[in-house]
């Protein structure tokens, strides 16, 4: 996935908005992408910047769950 790294049992990628409601906006979206799928991302926020890891802890690491996730995020318009 471009952007995305794979770093031990997680994808992860941070996203940088111009202020923090922006910011929250984005993460609300995410939410609803997240419950959609019944699978949920680890989600920090400092000000303006959001970052996401997607793991699938049942599994122990990324499964195609964890793709799905992160392309429908990519979609997200405004990021």
């Amino acid at each position: 996935m471009p952007e995305w790294s794979h770093a031990g049992k997680s994808l992860h990628k941070k996203f940088m908005f111009n202020s923090f409601m922006p910011a929250i906006a984005f993460v609300n979206k995410v939410a609803e992408v997240a419950e959609t799928l019944g699978h949920h991302p680890d989600i920090t926020i400092n000000y303006s910047q959001v970052g996401i890891s997607l793991s699938t802890h049942s599994e122990g690491g990324v499964t195609e769950k964890d793709f799905e996730l992160a392309g429908k995020i990519d979609a997200i318009p405004g990021q």
